[in-house]
């Protein structure tokens, strides 16, 4: 009896794991799947295929020296990568500013960590946070729910969330064979430590199996599978796609007009797209491109938009795409997490994709999206420490990002003259970084979109039947 269990965390797992064609495909490949879930299962849809169940999981909330030991490993994570800027600007920025008690305690975790951080001392303290738990009536839960259900290995779709630990160590306690998936493109090269160890690894691409064999020394070749990224995926899947004047239509677009798609951070990093929208907004209205354009704004899943209800009301010739996330769960410690996307909105997304004619966004993984669609793109990084703006041309200094500006795919605007000037290049000369863009996503992505899914459950599977 093969039978796997499946960790969804969040809307975005949701998204990548329920919406695509992963669970039919994984359904060929198993008896049965649970999926352990960390979102309510009202999220989700009333028919699944047959032989899916769902468990809602119990959320757990750390304790002191859980957070403790979870803090001392990821800051020594952090510093033993320290010559790469994206961990050293992540131990700058989160470094305590106040003397709380708390601030007091990981200024400590900082200076120690400092001098003692070996692959060695980062596994004592995973052991000592997982002791730390061991014991917690939330995870003595877990471990009944893997005895009772008898999964015959477990995935997980996010390698990160500190409060799956415990679910995690049930599963190790339980001596059924983990598997995660490498959440995002800049998750190895920047982030802090995983959340645990696992078994085998899914990556999207060879670059990335490079960096998770030098970022964990103690991983081996053989358990890492490079399978492509199923948040691609429904651009490839008949059921999201739209036709062009249906997309028109919606969105109310003029059709003899050039469209320009700007699209927002959530406002922790995205503090300058204000001023990015309205710098496009004022070069519009002023004639500046070069052809005639419209100007489409689509805001963050994971927020709503009201940071930009002055601009609305400023320029109500804007046209704005609010994704339609629906938010799950109320007083969550992580709301953003609690929101999954409609089928209306991922089809309002691939038309975004399909049918503009530019991009603009700061340094996001949505340059990948459009780029699928050999659609131009411009980062805009207007902030510096010099200026005022928040200083996101930091980010051109980490190693995932590095490696998109020197594939020069993109272009880089780093103030409003730049951007007018590259929107322009970019309308008239639509093709002219074509090359550079299929070298990009060949880079980044290494597995075609389509069959996607089936890759990944013909790997769960054959690593299930290791055991």
């Amino acid at each position: 009896m093969k039978k796997i269990g499946i960790v969804i965390t969040d809307g975005v797992g949701f998204r990548n794991f329920v919406m695509s064609d992963f669970l039919a495909e994984a359904r060929l490949q198993f008896d049965s799947i649970i999926i352990y879930s960390g979102l309510p299962i009202s999220a989700y849809p009333a028919v699944l295929p047959s032989g899916v169940t769902i468990k809602e999981l119990d959320v757990f909330v750390e304790g002191k020296w859980t957070w403790f030991f979870r803090k001392w490993k990821e800051l020594a994570h952090l510093y033993q990568f320290k010559s790469f800027y994206g961990m050293r600007d992540n131990l700058h920025s989160g470094y305590p500013k106040t003397n709380s008690a708390r601030s007091l305690l990981v200024k400590l975790i900082y200076f120690f960590t400092q001098t003692v951080h070996s692959s060695a001392s980062i596994l004592f303290a995973e052991k000592l946070q997982f002791l730390s738990f061991a014991k917690h009536k939330i995870t003595k839960g877990y471990i009944q729910i893997l005895r009772d259900d008898q999964p015959t290995h477990i995935f997980f779709t996010h390698q990160r969330p500190p409060y799956l630990a415990p679910f995690l160590y049930a599963a190790i306690e339980s001596k059924i064979p983990v598997s995660s998936f490498i959440f995002s493109w800049d998750n190895l090269a920047s982030k802090g430590r995983m959340l645990g160890t696992f078994d085998y690894f899914l990556v999207w691409s060879d670059l990335m199996k490079k960096e998770l064999l030098y970022f964990y020394p103690n991983v081996k070749e053989e358990q890492v599978r490079v399978v492509g990224t199923p948040q691609f995926e429904p651009y490839v899947m008949d059921k999201y796609k739209t036709e062009k004047q249906d997309f028109y239509t919606k969105f109310a677009l003029e059709g003899n007009q050039k469209i320009i798609c700007f699209s927002c951070a959530d406002a922790s990093i995205g503090a300058n797209d204000p001023v990015v929208i309205r710098t496009i907004a004022n070069a519009i209205r002023e004639n500046k491109m070069g052809f005639p354009c419209q100007f489409l704004v689509r805001t963050s899943p994971a927020e709503g938009p009201e940071r930009f209800a002055a601009i609305q009301k400023d320029f109500p010739e804007i046209i704005w795409n609010t994704p339609k996330w629906i938010l799950t769960r109320e007083n969550h410690a992580e709301s953003w997490s609690q929101r999954i996307p409609s089928e209306e909105d991922i089809r309002d997304l691939r038309s975004l994709l399909e049918y503009v004619d530019l991009n603009v966004n700061m340094c996001s993984t949505m340059s990948l999206d459009f780029m699928l669609f050999d659609k131009p793109v411009i980062n805009t990084v207007f902030g510096n420490p010099e200026n005022g703006l928040y200083d996101d041309q930091r980010f051109l200094g980490y190693d995932h990002f590095k490696k998109v500006v020197d594939s020069q795919s993109v272009t880089i605007a780093q103030n409003p003259t730049e951007l007018i000037d590259q929107i322009q290049e970019a309308l008239a000369h639509p093709s002219a970084r074509t090359k550079e863009r299929k070298a990009l996503i060949e880079l980044q992505i290494s597995e075609d979109l389509v069959g996607t899914s089936k890759r990944i459950a013909a790997t769960l599977s054959e690593w299930n039947d290791r055991t």
